[in-house]
């Protein structure tokens, strides 16, 4: 089934828009904030598309770490998970910003917008709009444009997977200069994502945060990415778990095999152990076989040219 373009009718954003719960609600927000940022850049200039407020949830924004190290390099944004409910900004955001930042790459973590005040496709456009403005800014972070990465944990994992599988498109007539540049990601990262809603796969919900309780098959379609790779999509770490029981493996698998199919660089570990939500591996009691996993990763990029200590950059 083909993918229906994301980019929302004037119909579609008033239809989403009287979707708001009762106004004693506010929106959630990752809290606390991740800890060690330097700038806290709200995405766009006035209201995002969708708004329903000006709290704090109501705005889209990237906490930034800058690279370590001088001279032009990659930059990666940092997609944590909740589940589209809530937000893990230190968990699956800082500590992974800060790891890259530490190996010279610049490094972003998206505050996204969250059920239930927001539902697709809101987190999907402020993904878009976060790798458009990390873009159109990257002299400003000193970072190349042509390098730049998503990494996505759980729900973020699957935000990552509608950035890394969407066309290319940009909006050249638009009088802002940001959405005059694409929100393709050179590469990107998932770990312990859920990237495809395919029956034959276990799972415990519909993901209803995001698309609601009753889904339409096209929905579902919709937001099953691993059946949208295409040659285009971008290259792939992916990193999983057997023991997961909330986002089986087998949607690891799955993604991975399209990469491949498709013939788009692809690397993939699934470990034995480790339940989800395991984060960078550290320290984890009786689980020392996840504390590698970064270091593949580490090598991954390097293979690539999207860390230092690649051989293209020494």
């Amino acid at each position: 089934m083909n993918r229906i373009s994301l980019l929302p009718s004037a119909l579609a954003l008033a239809l989403f828009a009287s979707q708001a719960p009762a106004q004693t609600l506010r929106p959630n927000v990752g809290e606390p904030p991740p800890a060690g940022y330097a700038r806290i850049l709200p995405l766009w200039p006035g209201s995002a598309p969708l708004s329903k407020g000006t709290a704090s949830g109501d705005i889209p924004k990237l906490f930034y770490y800058p690279a370590a190290a001088p001279g032009v390099r990659s930059a990666v944004i940092v997609l944590p998970g909740g589940g589209y409910t809530r937000l893990m900004m230190e968990k699956e955001g800082a500590s992974e910003a800060r790891w890259l930042a530490s190996h010279g790459v610049a490094a972003f973590v998206l505050q996204y917008r969250l059920a239930p005040w927001y539902k697709y496709p809101a987190p999907m456009l402020d993904g878009s709009r976060a790798v458009r403005y990390v873009r159109s800014h990257a002299a400003d972070f000193g970072v190349d444009p042509n390098r730049i990465g998503v990494w996505g944990f759980s729900a973020g994992g699957h935000l990552a997977g509608y950035l890394a599988t969407e066309p290319a498109v940009r909006d050249k007539t638009s009088s802002d200069p940001v959405e005059r540049v694409n929100a393709h990601p050179d590469f990107a990262i998932f770990s312990y994502a859920r990237l495809s809603m395919d029956d034959s796969i276990p799972r415990s919900t519909n993901m209803e945060a995001l698309i609601g309780e009753n889904p339409t098959p096209e929905m579902l379609d919709r937001v099953s990415y691993a059946r949208h790779v295409t040659k285009e999509s971008s290259p792939g770490f992916i990193y999983s778990t057997s023991a997961d029981q909330t986002v089986s493996s087998l949607t690891a698998t799955a993604f991975y095999d399209a990469l491949k199919r498709a013939g788009v660089p692809a690397e993939l570990h699934v470990f034995e152990l480790g339940q989800h939500g395991t984060g960078l591996g550290q320290n984890l009691k009786g689980l020392p076989e996840l504390e590698v996993w970064p270091v593949l990763l580490q090598h991954w990029m390097q293979l690539h040219g999207w860390m230092i200590g690649s051989a293209s950059e020494r």
